[in-house]
């Protein structure tokens, strides 16, 4: 028809949506970091506004505004400032990725970056964390720390959880290690001072060893902890087991005077110092298996039980050399003992402050 003539009546036949699909674990991989306090930012070189709307379906903060980086200020201190109260920028360049993760370091923030193609190893290459995916440019998959072979973002919650159950579970078993050379530090130097014989045999010493420190220090290590990573990782063993060691020491030594003074022959004493150290020696082990659950307390029994097992079956008491003699020397090891792990409960307290700080 001529141009006059118009183009008549239009009849619609069909609709066509184009739209960028979302992963189906995005969104849930994306809460679990919100959860642990992880501030996420979406950088991409497309439209502002689209990235905001893929962005908002995978329940980012702030995708709502969403930035233009070509009106990015070039200042690193300026340009940290806006990362730190927005969290999506589009038509973002490879040189403002970069610029963007070390203006974060700036902030003293860690940094991960990932991505998949070429315009993203800058910033990968300059993150604390540079991860790739498996499917992504050779270029990037060769300066991530980290590739993510199948491609699954999803991934990323257990890989935080295995680096988290390492850090801690090694925190964790560092604790009652340190306290057990901080007892037998104390406990020689005592010694000497006193001119006495040193309160232990060398089977004393590993029968505890094994039982409060070697076996479950090897389930420990094993075990969940999702316990957040934080710096001062030599200050908090410290502040752990230096008291918890001083204690320890004090207690046995002490259980060790005792039986010596009121007549007790040194394999008695000995046997009951092995007692109360066992006992002390426990309470850190509890102490340092915080949070508790069935598991680790099942643990801590087992380990009670094979300790008592040892005390009253003669061939074993026998193999250690533990004899503890009067009954009434018993309760004085085992109250010393007690008294001690009470000591420690209430240390841990005093310096949890401090530890968490």
């Amino acid at each position: 028809p001529s141009a006059e003539a118009g183009v008549g009546v239009l009849t619609p036949v069909a609709l066509v949506v184009i739209d960028q699909r979302l992963r189906a674990d995005a969104a849930e991989t994306v809460r679990y970091f919100l959860e642990q306090g992880v501030s996420v930012k979406v950088i991409s070189g497309d439209n502002a506004t689209t990235v905001g709307a893929i962005a908002s379906q995978a329940g980012v903060p702030g995708a709502d505004k969403p930035i233009d980086a070509r009106t990015l200020p070039t200042d690193p201190v300026a340009l940290g400032e806006i990362l730190a109260t927005s969290s999506v920028f589009g038509r973002v360049t490879p040189a403002q990725k970069q610029a963007m993760v070390d203006a974060l370091h700036l902030r003293d923030s860690t940094v991960a970056m990932t991505g998949d193609g070429v315009n993203d190893v800058l910033a990968l290459k300059n993150a604390d964390l540079g991860i790739a995916m498996g499917s992504g440019s050779g270029a990037t998959r060769a300066v991530a720390q980290l590739v993510l072979l199948d491609d699954r973002w999803s991934v990323m919650p257990s890989v935080v959880a295995e680096g988290r159950r390492v850090l801690g579970n090694i925190e964790r078993v560092s604790d009652v290690f340190l306290t057990k050379s901080f007892y037998a530090i104390i406990t020689s130097v005592a010694t000497g001072v006193f001119a006495v014989a040193f309160p232990f045999l060398p089977r004393h010493l590993s029968l505890i060893g094994a039982l409060t420190i070697g076996i479950p220090g090897f389930f420990l290590a094993l075990m969940p902890n999702t316990e957040r990573f934080r710096p001062g990782f030599f200050r908090r063993v410290l502040l752990f087991s230096a008291p918890a060691g001083a204690i320890a020491a004090a207690s046995a030594f002490t259980s060790y005077g005792i039986a010596l003074r009121i007549g007790e022959p040194v394999p008695s004493a000995m046997s009951a110092a092995t007692v109360t150290l066992f006992i002390v020696t426990t309470a850190v082990l509890l102490q340092s298996a915080r949070p508790l659950n069935a598991i680790r307390l099942g643990i801590v029994a087992l380990m009670i039980a094979i300790f008592l097992s040892v005390l009253y079956i003669p061939y074993l008491s026998n193999f250690f050399a533990l004899s503890l003699g009067a009954e009434r020397y018993s309760a004085v090891a085992v109250g010393v003992g007690l008294i001690g792990a009470l000591l420690v409960w209430v240390a841990v307290i005093v310096t949890d402050r401090w530890r968490r700080a």
